[in-house]
């Protein structure tokens, strides 16, 4: 499925909520929970320095599913995201019972940019969601945020 313009405005908010992450001390990451009507659900942002190293957004969001959520208005819902699910979060995502994944930047983007950079490699493979979840439907990255998301990622290592 591509891209739509509906889809485009969250991911939007995904890099907003990103950069709100960011301006916290956090890695910038952010996630939007969308029913099956459209209607925004819930949203988080990453806060793996001010709560602890697992508050992946994705990760707050599949829990926040499984309180609130039948299975049915689970798998209806997208979980739009401004970078691709890490295997924890592509884990959580599938245990929950989630749908579908749109993502504006991929695990790949992300680990050229880290290589540029010269940043150590992550602790976890750069697996993509489909290694962890095989048939679950996903879109992205979206090209018009990659950006954004790139100078938001760069000033967040050059912090230190």
């Amino acid at each position: 499925m591509a891209i739509s313009e509906q889809d485009k405005r969250h991911l939007r908010r995904c890099v907003e909520l990103a950069a709100q992450a960011l301006a916290a001390g956090d890695q910038p990451f952010g996630s939007v929970l969308v029913g099956a009507d459209g209607a925004v659900l819930a949203e988080d942002r990453n806060r793996i320095h001010s709560r602890e190293p697992t508050w992946h957004p994705e990760i707050a969001l599949a829990r926040w599913a499984a309180e609130h959520l039948t299975e049915q208005e689970r798998a209806a819902a997208i979980l739009y995201t401004s970078g691709e699910h890490c295997p924890m979060c592509s884990a959580a995502h599938a245990w929950a019972g989630l749908g579908r994944i749109v993502y504006a930047s991929s695990s790949a983007q992300f680990e050229q940019w880290c290589r540029e950079w010269k940043r150590p490699p992550s602790p976890v493979a750069a697996l993509s969601i489909h290694q962890v979840v095989p048939g679950l439907p996903v879109d992205g990255p979206e090209p018009a945020l990659a950006a954004e998301l790139r100078e938001l990622h760069r000033r967040y290592f050059e912090r230190g």
